[in-house]
């Protein structure tokens, strides 16, 4: 899928802009290469973290908390 429609798909599930979703997709990337699981049993060895880290997100199967909405 193209980096577009899964972020586009990204903000609308989370309902974040893409400032925040860019924060996101930076802290799971990081976690991922510092060893954690990846959720969608996608290799890191086949993609880049922060690809992985948009599609997860973007798939529902992380959630994004700590942003308030004003």
């Amino acid at each position: 899928m193209r980096l577009e429609t899964l972020t586009a798909k990204a903000l609308e599930i989370e309902g974040l802009d893409r400032y925040q979703l860019a924060i996101a997709v930076a802290k799971r990337a990081d976690e991922l290469l510092n060893g954690a699981q990846s959720k969608l049993n996608i290799d890191l060895k086949t993609i880049k973290a922060a690809d992985l880290a948009l599609m997860e997100i973007s798939e529902g199967v992380i959630s994004v908390k700590g942003f308030t909405k004003e």
